[in-house]
């Protein structure tokens, strides 16, 4: 048991790793790298947002739901 949930852990950081590193862009408006968390499925938004609040108070990173708008 103790190693199936070192699995499921190991799984779920190493998904937000690669959302992380793969939707990363630099928004033009504020020069600032954000997250971009597709809008479909929005589920994935919600798995991972427990670990991007801790992204975000350890390192600074930001985060959106789909692209930036150019207002």
């Amino acid at each position: 048991m103790k190693n199936l949930i070192i699995i499921v852990v190991a799984v779920y950081l190493l998904g937000y790793a690669a959302i992380r590193v793969l939707n990363a862009e630099t928004w033009e408006r504020d020069n600032q790298v954000y997250v971009i968390f597709p809008k479909s499925p929005i589920a994935l938004y919600y798995l991972f947002r427990p670990v991007s609040y801790i992204d975000a108070k350890v390192t600074g990173m930001k985060f959106h739901i789909g692209p930036h708008t150019s207002e």
